[in-house]
């Protein structure tokens, strides 16, 4: 074999590393940007929902203003037209606002069209006669504009709950569509295409209309997309294909909120613009790789027939190195001069890179073990929880039985009310960690508002920091108020962190929360809080405070004095909507240089002593004979319910899964309850369980717990079903059995 040969298959070999290191590359890359851009893809659609969501839960906030403002409890058209022309100019995401008179008729409208409709065929006026403080929504083209929009109703009614008029706010969702585009479009995401579709498959928005979708106002309801948009769960991505054989990637957003008011988000890419990237850096890596390669061969080509001598020597020992992976590999100085030098500099070249590559590839899978490690940190941090929830449910149970047995002991009833005392609280720090940045109604519980206060005392130092001083002022007998303990703590971390703002360099905050009875001269001269006994909470700061016009507008929605991406204006206004939302109402008094004061209010409720034991009275709490069938996996949970349900007189009969719990209910003999854990060992879940438990006895009452709280469960008629979160009490458990097994 000559020496020319030889050189040509070394350099060939050389160039085999690089070549199987770009294909793989390639192979790899071209998955993960399908993977990211599909990501990306339902990712737009999710955010383009949960923006609508939010423009409808600010819409909702508006209404609730706007029911109160004077100027729309008349009956004069032009003064009310007027008003809600002037709200329109500062709102102007709406194609119009405009009142309903309670048949159904167009009284008076920001447009000042002084037309007549008769609006009775809407979903949403027909939704909102029987609707209570809740908006009603229903995506159509307005009769006055011809636009697509989203119609968000608000039915105004008396202190006697007799309908005044409906107050509807005409969303438009065409500019809404354009203005996501555009954002997407200048943050460099390729959008593809925006479409808004509503129940039915009429096209409501498609922008900027390049995909053959259809128009607005044409159906798709017979089409794929269709189909895929309307699934209740299942596939968040899905390809079709348009007439012309052009392949798209659609993704559409799951939000259950913005599915109930009768529409569908999609957004769609061409599947060509998955690849795009991952394809041009395939070309370049190869037009590379070829054209060094051009230049290896030119140059062992010319120097096979000089005669390279040692050179050649040097040149396979640097191929041989990289051939078994040693990147780091180098040809030393001196170089010879000419071609055979420049090739060795090359080839350093191409080790190098090849070097950078594989770190940038190291790089890679080491963010990739990273996220791995974040993903099962979530994981294991629900299961510690659920876990957790599991020991609570018995250390609460046995401490309660430990103080009923030491009734006449108080000093060791004292410590067992201390379990009991612990135990709760180890209870809602496991709810916090479940239930961290999710959104949930409210969910009222009669508390010491006080004593809520103090366990955030922690958390609002923290968050504050050391350059802002705290202070906590409390009454020492604070009445009981009926408020969401979770919704209590967002509202005055909102408000602790604008405080926080407006203290940059430093100041005093104070939390002050004491007992207060407003009489008629005290009350809201508006209504919103009504004389009698409510629990004050007063949050104050030294900060650089507002001035008069600011105030006023301090709880409109989106209405905010901070800087561009540092505030949603929607603080303020949530923790507005909430106080309204438990029966309170919230003050702001401000003065530029002087700080910040905010009070809220939430209704005194009757309640025992405070003073009493906490555990529940034996006499009190509902027994039963009925025979009821267990099925709990963990030992200690399922010892402890079937012991306490003995002492509440049931008959039990306890198991530690489905299929052995299947067994037992295909056996003669009465069983009036199945309860039930919702996650099992087994293969059969709580829910599925009792989808085959109602087949094979119809009419048998179920109720479901579970140490993870925000999982939903539905029955077998597909209806929300009862569950009881662990850990519960023994006065909790036997309520919500006699509930179950009262119930129709």
């Amino acid at each position: 074999m000559t020496l020319r040969t030889r050189l040509l298959i070394l350099v060939i070999m050389a160039m085999l590393v690089p070549a199987i290191l770009v294909g793989l590359r390639f192979v790899q890359n071209r998955a993960s940007e399908i993977n990211i851009a599909l990501a990306h893809l339902s990712a737009t659609a999710n955010d383009i929902s949960n923006d609508l969501d939010e423009k409808i839960q600010g819409t909702a906030q508006l209404h609730y203003g706007l029911a109160r403002a004077r100027d729309l409890d008349t009956r004069n058209k032009a003064t009310c037209s007027a008003f809600l022309s002037a709200v329109r100019e500062e709102y102007p995401q709406f194609t119009g606002i405009l009142t309903i008179d309670p048949d159904g008729s167009l009284f008076c409208d920001s447009l000042r069209s002084n037309r007549s409709l008769d609006l009775r065929d809407r979903e949403y006026f027909q939704q909102a006669l029987n609707a209570n403080g809740i908006v009603t929504l229903e995506p159509a083209f307005g009769r006055l504009t011809g636009i697509s929009v989203l119609q968000i109703a608000y039915p105004v009614r008396s202190e006697t709950a007799e309908l005044k008029f409906i107050l509807l706010a005409s969303f438009n969702l065409q500019k809404f569509a354009e203005y996501h585009y555009k954002r997407l479009m200048s943050e460099g995401v390729v959008a593809g295409e925006v479409l808004l579709v509503d129940k039915k498959g009429m096209v409501l928005v498609a922008h900027p209309g390049k995909y053959r979708t259809g128009p607005a106002g044409a159906s798709i309801a017979g089409s794929e997309l269709f189909q895929f948009a309307a699934a209740p769960a299942g596939e968040h991505f899905r390809e079709t294909t348009d007439a012309d054989g052009q392949t798209y990637a659609w993704a559409v957003a799951r939000s259950s909120s913005i599915r109930d008011a009768g529409l569908h988000v999609m957004v769609g890419l061409p599947k060509d613009s998955l690849v795009a990237a991952a394809n041009r850096r395939l070309y370049e890596d190869v037009a590379i790789l070829a054209v060094a390669s051009l230049l290896l061969l030119a140059g062992v080509w010319i120097l096979a027939k000089v005669g390279v001598g040692r050179q050649v020597g040097r040149l396979a020992a640097m191929a041989t190195k990289i051939g078994l992976g040693d990147l780091s590999a180098r040809i030393a100085p001196p170089y010879p001069r000419g071609e055979l030098g420049g090739l060795m500099r090359l080839l350093n070249g191409t080790a190098e890179s090849l070097e950078r590559q594989r770190a940038a590839i190291d790089d890679l899978n080491q963010k990739l073990r990273q996220s791995q490690k974040m993903e099962a940190m979530g994981q294991l941090t629900g299961g510690v929880a659920h876990d957790f929830n599991n020991l609570l449910t018995v250390i609460l149970g046995n401490a309660e039985h430990i103080a009923e047995k030491l009734a006449t002991h108080r000093e060791l009833r004292t410590f067992a009310e201390g379990i009991v005392a612990a135990a709760e609280r180890g209870a809602e720090l496991t709810r916090s960690l479940l239930a961290f940045s999710r959104k949930q109604p409210l969910m009222p519980k009669d508390i010491d508002i006080g004593r809520q206060v103090l366990g955030m005392e922690q958390l609002l130092r923290r968050t504050l920091g050391e350059h802002i001083e705290c202070e906590f002022l409390l009454d020492r007998k604070l009445w009981l108020a009926s408020v969401d303990p979770g919704q209590l703590t967002s509202a005055l971390l909102n408000l602790a962190l604008n405080a926080r703002d407006a203290m940059p360099d430093g100041g005093k905050l104070t939390v002050e929360v004491r007992n207060a009875a407003l009489d008629k001269a005290h009350a809201e001269p508006n209504g919103e809080a009504r004389p009698g006994d409510y629990v004050m909470v007063a949050v104050t700061d030294t900060g650089c405070g507002m001035a008069p016009e600011v105030a006023a507008r301090a709880f409109e929605p989106f209405f905010t004095t901070k800087e561009v991406g540092k505030g949603t204006g929607l603080g303020l206004s949530m923790v507005y909507g909430f106080a309204q939302q438990s029966g309170g109402s919230m003050k702001i008094n401000s003065e530029p240089g002087h700080g910040t004061a905010i009070k809220l209010v939430f209704p005194r409720v009757d309640a025992p002593d405070v003073t009493e034991s906490k555990l529940i009275d034996p006499i009190t709490t509902p027994a039963g004979s009925e025979t009821i069938l267990v099925v709990e996996d963990e030992d200690m949970v399922r010892s402890h319910v079937e012991n306490e349900l003995k002492e509440l007189g049931y008959r039990v009969i306890v198991t530690r899964d489905g299929p052995a719990a299947l067994e037992i209910l295909r056996r003669p003999g009465p069983i009036d309850l199945l309860f039930t854990d919702v996650v099992m060992p087994g293969g059969l879940f709580g829910p599925q369980l009792a989808e085959e438990a109602s087949r094979l006895r119809p009419g048998l009452k179920v109720l479901f717990t579970s140490g993870y709280s925000e999982h939903p469960v539905t029955s077998a008629d597909r209806r929300d079903a009862r569950i009881l979160n662990k850990p519960f009490r023994r006065h909790d458990l036997a309520l919500m059995l006699r509930a179950v097994l009262q119930a129709g």
